[in-house]
């Protein structure tokens, strides 16, 4: 059975960070690009940060570009995204996608920004 579990969201006030796992299993995580996405109120799903199958290669949309990290551990089967200098913006449902050929996501963790 495929699963991808999110965890790490929250409340969290302006310019504090949080950090989102992904723990994934049913199927080999280290041949699979990982990607977080989001989902704000109103808005549609968009795409915050991918990282290949290595951990090597990495993009970010410009809204977060220098603020998160994406990272993996393929022994660990888990995929990371650690938010910093987080702004109201920022809050949505966060999902992980993994990739290859066909696609799993997760059930999204929800990260709110507010003071």
């Amino acid at each position: 059975q495929v699963q991808l579990v999110e965890s790490g969201g929250g409340l969290v006030q302006p310019g504090r960070s949080l950090n989102l796992s992904c723990t994934a299993s049913g199927f080999s995580f280290r041949l699979y690009a990982m990607s977080w996405y989001r989902r704000a109120p109103g808005k549609e799903r968009e795409l915050v940060a991918r990282v290949t199958t290595t951990g090597i290669g990495t993009n970010y949309a410009d809204s977060v570009k220098g603020r998160f990290t994406i990272s993996r551990d393929n022994a660990k089967s888990s995929v990371y995204l650690q938010m910093n200098n987080l702004i109201p913006e920022d809050t949505a449902v966060y999902y992980c996608r993994a990739f290859y050929g066909k696609e799993y996501w997760g059930q999204g963790t929800q990260v709110t920004v507010s003071s």
